[in-house]
């Protein structure tokens, strides 16, 4: 990751950081994800809208501006990572169905950490393979795999 010579497309459960069964957190990756741990989640599930931030990025391409995500867990961390890493999507929070208590605010949920050398991409939804149904995220995913994949 340092030196560039790897891709990597992260999905979902990847934030999903902090100390479980009796082990420490890794505090490398949790930096690399932004400095982010995980606090919270919907166990219910809830649909709910992702808007994109940056549309120039090529990993947008052929991605509406907007989307909605029909089942997610939507993981809520410690603080936003926006300061660390370079956010390409959020999710609004008050498009969520059912309606839920379980927010974070400032909530990205697709980002890139450009601090590191490598091309890398975090795409939070990933939980339910109903999203494979979805054309703007099957399209998101395509999309980052083959950008993920071209050496620098």
């Amino acid at each position: 990751m340092n030196n560039g010579k790897v891709g990597w497309v992260g999905l979902h459960h990847a934030t999903l950081l902090g100390e479980f069964d009796g082990y420490p957190m890794w505090q490398w990756f949790s930096d690399f994800m932004g400095g982010i741990k995980f606090k919270n989640y919907i166990p219910t599930f809830a649909k709910a809208q992702v808007n994109l931030e940056d549309i120039s990025h090529p990993v947008m391409k052929g991605v509406p501006s907007a989307f909605f995500v029909e089942k997610e867990e939507w993981y809520v961390y410690d603080k936003s990572p926006r300061k660390n890493v370079h956010v390409l999507a959020s999710v609004d929070e008050s498009t969520y169905e059912p309606i839920s208590e379980i927010k974070m605010g400032d909530h990205p949920v697709i980002w890139t950490n450009d601090h590191f050398a490598a091309r890398n991409i975090y795409i939070f939804m990933g939980h339910s393979p109903e999203l494979f149904n979805n054309e703007a995220y099957t399209t998101l995913l395509r999309n980052s795999i083959f950008w993920a994949a071209i050496k620098k």
